[in-house]
């Protein structure tokens, strides 16, 4: 996520209908805990976005789709702090990572990308938040765009990590694929979207009513919870395009930014 991200368990208009039930409970005591993380490793995704990868030794773990507060602190004592989405599948590596883009003018993530070495010590506090979260109990059906991937990636290698044999696709959109986040993890699970550029034979333009049509026309048993990671337009675009082609509203969940 930028570091502009929201979490908000809503969508497009009217927010009310895509209230979600069975909102996973959050251990207040554990989430409001400021810890401190040492930055271990810091990895190219794309020429704006890096992974960094964080030794947390108290973190108590997370679900795939949770985000952390991350807190900064200037020698004159200013703090910045900023909601990041968890890109690591939950493990017990006393490790997690995030996947930050570089925000023009973003004090944080261009901290991040600028002046951060392996060694540094920054603040984070967490898990956060119930509801964007997937448990890998049911099918997983998730629509990302740009660094709305990252808590979409996190549910992804919990499911490779695991072994999980409940059904879960990713359509993930970027502009091109030297902007497509990830781009050498993705598998069979995995359907790009490119809207500026695209290789040879692969046609360009939004996220589309045909993507998703061969997935909603034969859901799995149960049908697909729905997970919508991105900008304001690409949540209510992508949001849109599942309610026209029969997902139901109660079981999208949307985390959006910008």
């Amino acid at each position: 996520m930028t570091e502009t991200a929201t979490h908000t368990a809503g969508a497009f208009t009217p927010p009310a209908r895509f209230a979600v039930p069975g909102r996973i409970e959050v251990n207040g005591a554990v989430a409001g805990r400021w810890q401190t993380a040492t930055l271990t490793e810091i990895r190219r995704e794309t020429p704006r976005a890096s992974t960094f990868r964080l030794a947390v030794p108290g973190w108590a773990g997370h679900l795939p789709g949770q985000h952390l507060m991350l807190r900064l602190t200037a020698e004159d004592g200013y703090r910045a702090q900023r909601h990041y989405s968890l890109a690591s599948a939950p493990d017990d590596s006393g490790h997690i990572e995030l996947t930050l883009d570089r925000v023009a003018d973003g004090e944080v993530s261009g901290w991040f990308h600028t002046v951060a070495r392996p060694g540094d010590a920054i603040e984070v506090r967490g898990p956060l938040s119930g509801f964007f979260a997937w448990p890998g109990d049911r099918p997983a059906l998730l629509l990302g765009a740009g660094s709305g991937v990252v808590p979409l990636m996190s549910m992804v290698r919990h499911h490779r990590a695991r072994g999980l044999k409940v059904p879960l696709r990713l359509l993930v959109s970027a502009r091109s694929p030297e902007e497509l986040i990830y781009a050498r993890e993705y598998g069979a699970e995995t359907t790009p979207v490119f809207t500026r550029t695209a290789p040879a034979g692969t046609p360009v333009g939004r996220l589309s009513a045909a993507h998703l049509a061969p997935l909603l026309a034969e859901p799995p048993a149960g049908g697909w919870e729905a997970y919508v990671c991105g900008s304001n337009s690409f949540a209510e675009h992508a949001s849109r395009l599942l309610v026209a082609a029969g997902q139901p509203v109660d079981r999208i969940r949307i985390e959006r930014f910008g």
